[in-house]
């Protein structure tokens, strides 16, 4: 059986990227790679840098630092994508190799060491410290897609004013 807190950090990250992907499959490409000036990122740029993070900090991830010499994180800020279609390809992998390491994760395994940055952290806060920043980033994405939608955005959560009709629904609980 995995340990609560792996399963608890699983579910998390997959609503996470689920929230991001239904924000993403309500633009066109060209909504994507908009950015609304030049100190600010386009939903590809954020995406592009959530998954070099994702492939620096959780390839080899209980052996080497999460900080990898071969991470360009600079360059994760120039949008080189094309397309929604690219961008969604890149983000898959990245997600998959996040995910498949949190998956493979022991018990024992949450008692370790890893580096980030030279730094040292328990396996869970470094966890703890991507589910945050990918959270983050997650809300970004949702923050510029329903500005470019507007009043087309169709809402991921309780649509505005609708929290009264949503508490009169009963609970069932699965």
């Amino acid at each position: 059986m995995k340990n609560n807190f792996l399963e608890s950090a699983i579910r998390q990250i997959e609503s996470y990227k689920a929230v991001g992907e239904k924000a993403i499959d309500q633009l066109t490409d060209e909504q994507v790679l908009w950015q609304y000036n030049e100190e600010s990122s386009s939903i590809a740029v954020v995406a592009k840098h959530v998954v070099g993070n994702q492939f620096s900090r959780w390839t080899n991830f209980l052996i080497e630092d999460g900080e990898k010499e071969w991470r360009e994180r600079d360059a994760e800020f120039v949008n080189t994508y094309t397309s929604k279609t690219e961008m969604l390809n890149a983000w898959d992998k990245g997600w998959d190799c996040f995910i498949s390491v949190l998956k493979n994760l022991s018990e024992d395994d949450l008692k370790k060491t890893v580096y980030i940055r030279k730094e040292p952290h328990s396996v869970i806060d470094a966890i703890t410290r991507q589910l945050c920043h990918y959270s983050y980033h997650i809300g970004q994405i949702v923050y510029v897609a329903k500005m470019l939608r507007n009043e087309e955005w169709k809402s991921l959560s309780i649509p505005k004013n609708k929290s009264a009709e949503f508490k009169t629904k009963k609970f069932s609980p699965k």
